[in-house]
């Protein structure tokens, strides 16, 4: 509802100020350097059926079973995408994954020839998106991953047609974010530990309508869509506490064993409005 109040307002005012603005007469009123920021809503696609991967002996080789002293699936009650409530899969007991606001400044540069808009724009910022995914044990206990963007920035490309004072473009190049990752875990005897490559380079991509209100400002709305590579992520279980027919210590030749997640890509969609004041 508030995406929609945003976008709405966002709209109403290009309406409003779209017969002022077509009285300039800037031949070319897209070309030069501009500042500016943008800010809106992100939201994550639904990862149904990502689980924990398993490294028995953390000897590189993801996808084994996790067995018990009697040989059953240690993890037999299942995973969930989403941030376990206890330590039992029980109905409500996974919190699905958090959307969020994004905020985001940026600078950059176009040229106009007739019609047809050329230019590059940078931007850095930070989105409040969460993604986790959960297992759960026959202990029984939970065990969660969740990643989240500390900051991201992207360079683009921006190419457009613009009929007058109104700009329609696509945009598109690379990202570079720092994922910031968590565990947390009801499994009191084991330890944990994490590791892995957190600043990931990804793609991001989309296209938007700006709309100048004066000969220096405008404002607009953006749909972009962000891609990062993220299999680097790992927990490693080592015994702890725990006996040592603990299921994490029972592999031949190895002490430990390592989590990852099965999604290894971090995606998500951004609705924006932007405001841009250019020299």
């Amino acid at each position: 509802m508030r995406t929609t109040l945003v976008i709405g307002a966002i709209g109403a005012a290009m309406i409003a100020t779209g017969a002022q603005a077509q009285d300039m007469s800037d031949p070319a009123p897209f070309s030069g350097i501009y500042i500016g920021a943008a800010g809106g809503y992100d939201v994550q696609p639904n990862d149904v059926g990502s689980s924990i991967l398993f490294d028995r002996g953390s000897n590189g080789s993801f996808g084994d079973t996790v067995s018990t002293a009697a040989g059953a699936n240690a993890f037999s009650p299942g995973f969930c995408n989403g941030r376990a409530r206890g330590a039992t899969p029980l109905p409500g007991s996974c919190a699905n994954d958090k959307d969020g606001w994004s905020y985001y400044g940026r600078i950059g540069m176009d040229s106009q020839a007739g019609n047809i808009v050329i230019g590059a724009v940078g931007e850095f910022g930070k989105t409040e998106i969460t993604d986790s995914v959960s297992g759960f044990s026959t202990t029984p206990a939970s065990y969660t991953m969740t990643r989240e963007v500390k900051w991201e920035g992207s360079i683009r490309g921006r190419i457009g047609y613009a009929p007058g004072t109104t700009l329609f473009y696509g945009t598109f190049g690379p990202g570079y974010a720092n994922i910031d990752r968590s565990f947390t875990t009801t499994n009191t005897a084991n330890a944990f530990s994490q590791f892995g490559k957190r600043k990931q380079f990804g793609i991001v991509g989309g296209g938007g309508i700006e709309q100048k209100l004066s000969r220096n400002v405008s404002i607009g709305m953006e749909y972009t869509y962000h891609e990062y590579q993220d299999d680097g992520a790992r927990v490693r279980v080592t015994q702890g506490t725990a006996v040592a027919t603990n299921p994490f210590v029972l592999a031949s030749g190895g002490t430990s064993t390592d989590f990852r997640r099965s999604d290894d890509k971090f995606r998500w969609h951004s609705l924006r409005g932007t405001v841009a004041f250019r020299f």
